[in-house]
């Protein structure tokens, strides 16, 4: 589960982490009203407005601007808010803009330049061990950095039996060049960090920049956090956080009905039970010179009505031209199944895509019987090869 900023730097502040301080504005008034809190609170005078959707790369989409005064934070935050921002992470449709974060300002003069740094924690999958990953050329660009210089980007990998060592937080320091009181400063956010992101059970911290200030300090500018769906039964007042206007909303409908659907781009629409059976029938259906229009598993227990919504929910893509249901009987039984198929057809109304079904395992014969005697015309195979060419059949004419 994604988080926007603001809610991703509460939980660096609970781990112990120094964060860019903030306030979450709705409108260009709450922004005022945030700037003058925090003037109250730090004393700055200029302020970073700075949108809050889930993507990175809001900098280069216009999505943060510097206000030198108040004035200037409600013109910005009235400009932002509102605004359907488009940034490398969003798609060329942007998304729509509800919030912003009125931040104060750090990078004020003083004995040495601010310096952005890079840094990450996550799960390195190869060996099954958290890491930090940082770069000492942190900022809009580390992209770029990765690319062109990835001698640049370091890793640090965690034992989980012994967790992350003092050393390492050293290391990690040296290797960002600092030494002094902002050696000793890293120190404690790398190990605070990586606290926070146990305690939260997240699968990705990114802060970027990590910003060292005029006068030695190191603290989290920006954060992207992305939680472990899996352990939020943990963290329920973490799960309130989930913003839903962020996500597509095909998706939601989709997960109240429990069930698994990921939007493609392509025009096969799929419903399977199984998440590697739903890997295997995209796959197959690319071969066969199809593109799958979704992933979309029914689980294990789904029934006719369930059957019915994931029909229902895979109409609502205009791009769908044809539709492959692959259901191998296990717990799930095939006649539910096939009622499903009946029922949709019969309380959808006209449905004007192909359909092509593929039902083996548990009360297969059933399954078919039903279908058969329906009287709708519904394409039925057998082997899996056979769904797909009847998918190609019914694509070309």
């Amino acid at each position: 589960m994604n988080l926007h900023e603001y809610q991703g730097k509460a939980i660096l502040a609970q781990g112990g982490v120094t964060v860019q301080r903030g306030i979450v504005a709705n409108t260009a008034e709450e922004a005022v009203e945030a700037a003058q809190k925090l003037n109250q609170e730090t004393g700055t005078e200029w302020y970073v407005v700075k949108a809050q959707i889930h993507a990175g790369g809001r900098g280069k989409g216009g999505g943060v601007k510097l206000a030198k005064s108040q004035d200037e934070v409600r013109e910005l935050a009235g400009q932002i808010i509102g605004m359907d921002l488009v940034t490398p992470q969003t798609g060329p449709g942007g998304k729509r803009v509800n919030k912003v974060l009125i931040a104060e300002d750090v990078y004020y003069p003083g004995d040495s330049e601010p310096k952005e740094y890079y840094m990450s924690v996550l799960l390195n999958r190869d060996t099954g061990r958290n890491m930090v990953m940082y770069s000492p050329e942190g900022g809009m660009d580390i992209e770029t950095v990765a690319e062109q210089t990835p001698h640049l980007i370091f890793k640090e990998e965690v034992d989980p039996k012994v967790g992350l060592q003092g050393f390492q937080a050293r290391k990690i320091a040296f290797n960002l060049g600092l030494s002094g009181k902002a050696m000793k400063e890293m120190v404690k956010f790398v190990f605070s960090l990586y606290k926070a992101y146990e305690q939260s059970d997240s699968s990705m911290f990114e802060i970027n920049p990590v910003l060292k200030t005029s006068d030695d300090r190191v603290l989290a500018v920006d954060a992207k956090v992305t939680l472990d769906e899996n352990a939020l039964y943990r963290h329920k007042d973490l799960a309130e956080w989930r913003d839903i206007t962020e996500e597509d909303p095909t998706e939601v409908e989709a997960g109240s009905f429990n069930l698994n659907y990921v939007k493609l781009d392509g025009n096969v629409g799929c419903m399977v039970n199984g998440a590697g059976l739903a890997m295997a029938t995209m796959d197959i259906i690319k071969l066969s010179g199809g593109e799958p229009a979704n992933f979309l598993d029914v689980g294990g227990t789904a029934n006719a009505e369930r059957v019915e919504q994931a029909f229902r929910i895979i109409l609502k893509d205009p791009n769908v031209k044809a539709i492959l249901v692959n259901i191998f009987g296990g717990i799930v039984r095939c006649d539910r199944v096939a009622q499903g198929v009946v029922d949709a057809y019969n309380n959808i109304g006209e449905i004007k895509v192909p359909i092509i079904v593929r039902l083996q395992g548990t009360n297969a014969e059933e399954a078919k019987k039903i279908i058969d005697e329906s009287g709708l015309e519904v394409h039925s195979a057998i082997l899996l090869q056979d769904a797909a060419d009847r998918v190609a059949d019914v694509m070309a004419g």
